[in-house]
Protein backbone atom coordinates (compact mmCIF):
# COMPACT_ATOMS: atom_id res chain seq x y z
CA UNK A 1 0.00 0.00 0.00
CA UNK A 2 0.93 3.48 -0.27
CA UNK A 3 1.25 4.80 3.54
CA UNK A 4 0.59 8.90 2.01
CA UNK A 5 -2.92 7.37 0.09
CA UNK A 6 -6.14 8.91 2.05
CA UNK A 7 -7.90 5.58 1.17
CA UNK A 8 -5.29 3.53 1.97
CA UNK A 9 -4.78 4.80 5.00
CA UNK A 10 -8.15 5.13 6.32
CA UNK A 11 -8.90 1.22 5.43
CA UNK A 12 -5.08 0.37 7.35
CA UNK A 13 -6.12 -1.27 10.23
CA UNK A 14 -9.25 -3.72 8.67
CA UNK A 15 -6.88 -4.26 6.06
CA UNK A 16 -3.72 -5.52 8.25
CA UNK A 17 -5.69 -7.80 10.45
CA UNK A 18 -7.16 -9.62 6.98
CA UNK A 19 -3.07 -9.49 6.06
CA UNK A 20 -1.19 -10.17 9.14
CA UNK A 21 -2.24 -14.08 10.63
CA UNK A 22 -3.05 -13.23 14.40
CA UNK A 23 -2.06 -9.35 14.50
CA UNK A 24 -3.70 -8.70 17.57
CA UNK A 25 -2.64 -12.11 19.07
CA UNK A 26 1.16 -10.50 17.91
CA UNK A 27 0.64 -7.46 19.89
CA UNK A 28 -0.60 -8.85 23.05
CA UNK A 29 2.36 -11.36 22.72
CA UNK A 30 4.77 -8.43 22.31
CA UNK A 31 3.37 -6.68 25.49
CA UNK A 32 3.90 -9.82 27.35
CA UNK A 33 7.88 -10.02 25.99
CA UNK A 34 8.35 -6.15 26.79
CA UNK A 35 6.55 -6.16 29.96
CA UNK A 36 9.04 -9.05 31.57
CA UNK A 37 11.80 -6.10 31.30
CA UNK A 38 10.04 -2.95 31.20
CA UNK A 39 9.18 -1.36 34.40
CA UNK A 40 5.72 0.07 35.40
CA UNK A 41 6.53 2.98 34.82
CA UNK A 42 9.34 2.67 32.17
CA UNK A 43 9.63 4.03 28.56
CA UNK A 44 8.98 2.07 25.12
CA UNK A 45 10.50 3.03 21.62
CA UNK A 46 7.90 1.94 18.83
CA UNK A 47 9.64 2.56 15.35
CA UNK A 48 6.85 1.96 12.67
CA UNK A 49 4.33 3.59 14.72
CA UNK A 50 2.26 4.52 12.01
CA UNK A 51 -1.08 3.37 12.18
CA UNK A 52 -1.55 3.21 16.03
CA UNK A 53 -2.49 -0.04 16.53
CA UNK A 54 0.16 -1.36 18.48
CA UNK A 55 0.52 1.41 20.56
CA UNK A 56 -2.90 1.59 21.25
CA UNK A 57 -2.75 -1.85 22.52
CA UNK A 58 0.60 -1.25 24.40
CA UNK A 59 -0.96 1.78 26.06
CA UNK A 60 -4.00 0.03 27.37
CA UNK A 61 -2.31 -2.73 28.75
CA UNK A 62 0.11 -0.99 30.87
CA UNK A 63 -1.43 2.44 31.46
CA UNK A 64 1.57 3.64 33.08
CA UNK A 65 4.01 2.97 30.44
CA UNK A 66 5.14 6.52 28.40
CA UNK A 67 5.65 5.67 24.94
CA UNK A 68 7.86 7.89 21.85
CA UNK A 69 6.59 6.25 18.46
CA UNK A 70 8.26 7.27 15.20
CA UNK A 71 6.75 6.62 11.26
CA UNK A 72 7.81 8.35 8.19
CA UNK A 73 4.70 8.88 7.20
CA UNK A 74 2.54 12.06 8.51
CA UNK A 75 -0.89 10.16 7.19
CA UNK A 76 -0.29 7.13 9.36
CA UNK A 77 0.97 9.44 12.27
CA UNK A 78 -2.63 11.16 12.24
CA UNK A 79 -4.22 7.94 11.98
CA UNK A 80 -2.06 6.64 15.09
CA UNK A 81 -3.39 10.06 16.48
CA UNK A 82 -6.56 8.84 16.03
CA UNK A 83 -6.76 5.94 17.29
CA UNK A 84 -5.38 5.75 20.59
CA UNK A 85 -7.42 6.16 23.64
CA UNK A 86 -8.08 9.59 25.27
CA UNK A 87 -6.07 8.34 28.24
CA UNK A 88 -3.30 7.39 26.30
CA UNK A 89 -2.61 10.12 24.21
CA UNK A 90 -1.15 12.20 27.28
CA UNK A 91 1.32 9.44 27.25
CA UNK A 92 2.26 8.81 23.82
CA UNK A 93 4.82 11.15 21.89
CA UNK A 94 4.82 11.12 17.70
CA UNK A 95 7.68 11.66 15.89
CA UNK A 96 7.58 11.87 11.91
CA UNK A 97 10.71 10.48 10.55
CA UNK A 98 13.20 7.75 10.67
CA UNK A 99 15.45 6.02 13.58
CA UNK A 100 17.81 8.42 13.17
CA UNK A 101 14.51 11.16 14.52
CA UNK A 102 14.11 8.95 17.52
CA UNK A 103 15.37 10.64 20.71
CA UNK A 104 18.51 9.47 22.15
CA UNK A 105 17.35 8.51 25.66
CA UNK A 106 17.77 5.43 27.37
CA UNK A 107 14.66 3.37 26.56
CA UNK A 108 13.64 0.48 28.72
CA UNK A 109 12.06 -1.38 25.77
CA UNK A 110 11.62 -1.40 21.62
CA UNK A 111 8.98 -3.06 19.10
CA UNK A 112 9.73 -2.80 15.38
CA UNK A 113 6.74 -4.87 13.92
CA UNK A 114 6.03 -5.34 9.99
CA UNK A 115 8.27 -2.60 9.00
CA UNK A 116 11.55 -4.35 8.53
CA UNK A 117 11.09 -6.21 5.80
CA UNK A 118 10.67 -2.86 3.39
CA UNK A 119 14.58 -1.77 4.47
CA UNK A 120 17.80 -3.38 2.61
CA UNK A 121 20.08 -5.58 4.55
CA UNK A 122 22.39 -2.66 4.68
CA UNK A 123 19.87 -0.10 5.79
CA UNK A 124 18.21 -2.95 8.61
CA UNK A 125 21.52 -3.17 9.91
CA UNK A 126 21.77 0.26 10.56
CA UNK A 127 18.09 0.76 12.14
CA UNK A 128 18.97 -1.97 14.57
CA UNK A 129 22.26 -0.49 15.60
CA UNK A 130 20.30 2.93 16.18
CA UNK A 131 17.88 0.99 18.53
CA UNK A 132 20.43 -0.63 20.27
CA UNK A 133 21.95 3.09 20.96
CA UNK A 134 18.51 3.84 22.03
CA UNK A 135 18.03 1.11 24.49
CA UNK A 136 19.59 0.45 27.93
CA UNK A 137 21.62 -2.94 28.91
CA UNK A 138 19.70 -5.86 28.74
CA UNK A 139 16.26 -4.04 27.65
CA UNK A 140 14.23 -6.08 25.12
CA UNK A 141 13.96 -5.09 21.12
CA UNK A 142 10.60 -6.98 19.72
CA UNK A 143 10.48 -7.75 15.76
CA UNK A 144 8.62 -9.22 13.29
CA UNK A 145 8.32 -9.14 9.63
CA UNK A 146 8.37 -11.21 6.40
CA UNK A 147 11.32 -13.53 6.29
CA UNK A 148 11.16 -16.05 4.19
CA UNK A 149 14.08 -18.43 3.00
CA UNK A 150 16.20 -17.03 -0.20
CA UNK A 151 15.93 -19.13 -2.75
CA UNK A 152 14.11 -17.72 -5.63
CA UNK A 153 10.97 -21.16 -5.38
CA UNK A 154 11.00 -21.10 -1.95
CA UNK A 155 10.36 -17.72 -1.41
CA UNK A 156 7.60 -17.84 -4.22
CA UNK A 157 6.13 -20.50 -2.20
CA UNK A 158 6.12 -19.01 0.87
CA UNK A 159 4.38 -15.45 -0.57
CA UNK A 160 1.43 -17.74 -2.81
CA UNK A 161 0.82 -19.20 0.66
CA UNK A 162 0.40 -15.63 2.44
CA UNK A 163 -1.35 -15.23 -0.69
CA UNK A 164 -3.78 -17.74 -0.38
CA UNK A 165 -4.54 -16.92 3.40
CA UNK A 166 -5.58 -13.42 2.50
CA UNK A 167 -8.00 -14.19 -0.56
CA UNK A 168 -9.23 -16.60 2.07
CA UNK A 169 -9.71 -13.02 4.18
CA UNK A 170 -11.84 -11.69 1.43
CA UNK A 171 -8.54 -9.70 -0.50
CA UNK A 172 -9.56 -10.56 -4.21
CA UNK A 173 -7.51 -13.05 -5.40
CA UNK A 174 -6.03 -11.54 -8.38
CA UNK A 175 -4.65 -8.73 -6.27
CA UNK A 176 -3.00 -11.18 -3.88
CA UNK A 177 -1.37 -13.40 -6.48
CA UNK A 178 0.23 -10.09 -8.36
CA UNK A 179 1.09 -8.90 -4.91
CA UNK A 180 2.57 -12.36 -3.98
CA UNK A 181 4.79 -12.12 -6.96
CA UNK A 182 5.95 -8.70 -6.65
CA UNK A 183 6.68 -9.16 -3.05
CA UNK A 184 8.60 -12.06 -3.93
CA UNK A 185 10.62 -10.07 -6.53
CA UNK A 186 10.83 -6.71 -5.20
CA UNK A 187 10.47 -6.82 -1.69
CA UNK A 188 13.46 -6.93 0.08
CA UNK A 189 12.86 -9.86 2.56
CA UNK A 190 15.80 -11.67 4.26
CA UNK A 191 15.92 -15.39 4.88
CA UNK A 192 15.40 -16.35 9.11
CA UNK A 193 18.82 -17.30 9.22
CA UNK A 194 19.94 -13.40 8.32
CA UNK A 195 17.73 -11.59 10.37
CA UNK A 196 19.27 -13.39 13.65
CA UNK A 197 22.19 -12.52 12.59
CA UNK A 198 21.76 -9.06 11.53
CA UNK A 199 20.18 -8.96 15.64
CA UNK A 200 23.66 -10.25 17.04
CA UNK A 201 25.51 -8.01 14.32
CA UNK A 202 24.02 -4.93 15.66
CA UNK A 203 25.09 -6.14 18.91
CA UNK A 204 21.85 -7.82 20.31
CA UNK A 205 22.11 -10.87 22.37
CA UNK A 206 19.83 -14.19 23.05
CA UNK A 207 17.31 -13.77 19.74
CA UNK A 208 14.65 -15.76 20.03
CA UNK A 209 11.56 -16.55 17.57
CA UNK A 210 8.32 -15.93 19.26
CA UNK A 211 5.95 -15.99 16.26
CA UNK A 212 5.82 -17.77 12.90
CA UNK A 213 2.72 -17.04 11.12
CA UNK A 214 3.33 -18.27 6.93
CA UNK A 215 6.02 -16.04 5.74
CA UNK A 216 5.95 -13.77 9.10
CA UNK A 217 8.51 -14.51 11.70
CA UNK A 218 9.02 -12.70 14.94
CA UNK A 219 11.78 -12.39 17.60
CA UNK A 220 12.84 -11.02 20.70
CA UNK A 221 16.34 -10.00 21.77
CA UNK A 222 17.82 -8.30 24.22
CA UNK A 223 20.28 -5.18 23.85
CA UNK A 224 24.14 -5.72 25.04
CA UNK A 225 26.72 -3.53 26.69
CA UNK A 226 28.17 -1.08 24.18
CA UNK A 227 31.60 -1.41 23.53
CA UNK A 228 34.21 1.33 22.37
Amino acid sequence: MSFSDPDAVAHYADNLVRQVPGVHALHQMTHVLLAEHVPPQGRVLVLGAGGGMELNAFAEASPAWRFTGVDPSAEMLGLARRMLAEESAARVELIEGYIDSAPERAFDGATCLLTLHFLSAQARLHTLRELRRRLLPGAPLVIAHHSVPNHSDEKLRWFQRWSAFVTAQGLPGETATARAEMMATRLPALSPEEDVALLEAAGFERPGLFYAALSFRGWVAYAGEEHG
